[in-house]
């Protein structure tokens, strides 16, 4: 059977403090989108367990690193399942993005096992599952707009966000989420509102939305990768709302207010030679 695993964008990224634990205290709003991985699960009886995956994108490992292989199994080994589990992932979400690919393809894992076995697991049980594969899995479980808190495993739902077109443009360089957290000098940050974003999207104001963004992880990933800035500018000058890198990078999103405007931009991003992707996409909200 076929699920979805949807990437996602960060509205607004603060990081709080540092905590002893080495993670860091983060409050963040996300945002699904409908550019999504396609998952496709078979199950075969056996007398033991044997967890089989491909890919569509051959540079993507498929061995028992792979978060959906760690999904599969940890399911699999907790109700004591002996079956052969094949996993066929097809691709779309750009790789080390800052769009929560992994942890996506993680999360359509976990609720397709959960559903094809009648395992039984709420939605809440299932994303304390997904915690112990990765801290955007529960968000990716539960999707939708919503504040994320603590390490990004405390989750408030907030109002949908509008159906606005968003673009997405990636460069062809990455960075690593480590490098931009060992890096990162919370003493000297500038913090976005969350609060104040969080009142524009319960008013469903756009354009506040927009301006209330701000992601801390650019004071790191912009100097080492400054075509960000170039990306970001090139977005800002065809139409965009605002615009934005998303996680720890490298991708970089813009809000636009129509379909025209965001077109226009994809044309101008494609032609300046910045980025090895450019789409338009929009919000995904389950009813």
């Amino acid at each position: 059977m076929e699920y979805s695993g949807y990437s996602k964008i960060n509205l607004g990224l603060d990081v709080i403090r540092k905590r002893e634990d080495g993670y860091h205290d983060l409050r963040m709003i996300m945002q699904t989108l409908q550019l999504r991985d396609v998952i496709d699960i078979t199950i075969e009886d056996s007398d033991s367990l044997e967890i089989k995956m491909t890919c569509t994108d051959d540079t993507l490992s498929v061995d028992d690193s792979n978060l959906c292989v760690k999904a599969a199994s940890l399911l699999l080994n907790e109700f004591n399942i002996s079956s052969i589990v094949t996993i066929h992932l097809e691709k779309n979400i750009p790789i080390a993005a800052g769009m929560a690919g992994g942890s996506a393809d993680a999360a359509a894992v976990l609720v397709g096992l959960n559903d094809m076995l009648s395992l039984g697991l709420s939605l809440e049980d299932l994303m304390e599952r997904g915690v112990k594969l990765g801290a955007d899995v529960p968000y990716c479980i539960m999707k939708g707009t919503a504040l994320a808190e603590g390490i990004g495993e405390r989750l408030t739902k907030l109002k949908p966000l509008g159906n606005y077109p968003i673009v997405i443009a990636k460069p062809p360089d990455s960075v690593s989420t480590g490098f931009v957290y060992s890096n990162l000098k919370i003493e000297n940050l500038e913090h976005p509102d969350i609060d104040a974003q969080i009142e524009a999207i319960n008013n469903e104001d756009i354009q506040e939305i927009a301006r209330t963004m701000g992601n801390v992880l650019e004071s790191v990933t912009i100097p080492a990768l400054p075509v960000i800035s170039d990306i970001k500018k090139t977005m800002m000058e065809n139409g965009a709302y605002n615009s934005m890198m998303s996680g720890s990078g490298p991708t970089v999103f813009g809000l636009f207010p129509n379909e025209h405007k965001a077109s226009r931009a994809v044309s101008a991003l494609k032609k300046s030679g910045y980025c090895d992707r450019v789409l338009v996409t929009h919000a995904y909200n389950e009813a």
